[in-house]
């Protein structure tokens, strides 16, 4: 072959690898463009159809911007905007410029959606509105992070106080709502705050659902001197993928030889667990297993492989 053949195959090559790149970066800001819409879409109905016609509140920069309200009249749709923007310009520093854009998108989007979209109220029930409105919300939220963007900017602010003081996310996060639930006591009422709580926990529990997945991966570490067997079964009885390191069985005295052992590692969901366990008592009752939560995981044989 020639040398111009070689360089045309080349820059063939080159090219269809970057329509490749061009069509994978089109789907993926197409899906999370949609993504970003069902966040807003949840999170409005949320709002309009449970807390805000209710007068609750919940934790977060939303709190702040629903305790405004309540004590102002001013819209929440112009609060929505005015009190997130601040922590978004933090996004540009914080996290990235695109992460920022997309944030300031679905804000908008939601500050007009609550605007604008007619949603009537469902009920007056407290607990049904602290229940289903922290759903709907969290829901919008979990989606929103899916879909690479914000509509609530508390978690950008701990990410920036956590890198200027040794406070960790989750410590930032807690104590920024803990001052929020303490002023609703003090302002509104105890039973306002209270209610608040619920509704808060409520959404971020289906923020980790939304974000994690209901299923979630476990990895498990066994050391055994049957790590052959217990790989099998891992392969053949679960269908699932395994990776085999090597070490040494640190148990000996000053001056004996370390054994060298195959370390046998899995991720599983939860549900496997209990018959993955089954499997290595088959094998090996006095197996040493480590079992860890993961909270995401892509790529291999995560997708369980059919079994013939």
């Amino acid at each position: 072959m020639k040398n111009k053949d070689i360089k045309n195959t080349s820059e063939q090559l080159l090219y269809l690898k970057r329509v490749a790149e061009q069509k994978s970066n089109f789907r993926g800001h197409l899906r999370d463009g949609f993504l970003i819409i069902i966040a807003v879409v949840s999170a409005s109905f949320g709002l309009k159809a449970f807390l805000l016609p209710n007068h609750f509140i919940d934790g977060g920069v939303m709190g702040i911007s629903l305790i405004t309200t309540k004590l102002s009249g001013i819209p929440l749709s112009y609060l929505i905007v005015a009190i997130n923007l601040p922590f978004v310009f933090l996004g540009f520093s914080t996290i990235s410029r695109n992460f920022a854009f997309r944030s300031i998108i679905a804000i908008v989007l939601l500050a007009i959606s609550v605007h604008f979209l007619p949603i009537d109220i469902i009920t007056n029930d407290k607990l049904l509105v602290s229940v289903f409105g922290g759903f709907f919300l969290g829901l919008g939220i979990g989606f929103a992070i899916r879909g690479g963007a914000v509509i609530d900017g508390t978690e950008i602010l701990a990410v920036y106080i956590s890198r200027k003081t040794p406070l960790t996310i989750g410590n930032i996060i807690l104590i920024f709502n803990i001052v929020i639930f303490l002023f609703a006591a003090y302002v509104f009422s105890i039973e306002t705050a209270l209610y608040a709580i619920l509704t808060y926990l409520v959404a971020s529990k289906t923020v980790d659902f939304v974000v994690t997945g209901v299923e979630e991966y476990i990895g498990v570490t066994i050391i055994s001197i049957h790590n052959k067997e217990i790989r099998l079964a891992i392969v053949e009885n679960l269908g699932r993928g395994c990776t085999i390191y090597k070490g040494q069985r640190g148990f000996a005295k000053r001056g004996e030889p370390l054994n060298d052992i195959d370390i046998v590692y899995t991720v599983i969901t939860r549900l496997e667990l209990s018959k993955l366990q089954s499997e290595i008592k088959k094998i090996d009752k006095d197996a040493f297993v480590i079992i860890n939560s993961i909270k995401d995981a892509k790529g291999g044989m995560i997708k369980k492989r059919r079994l013939n």
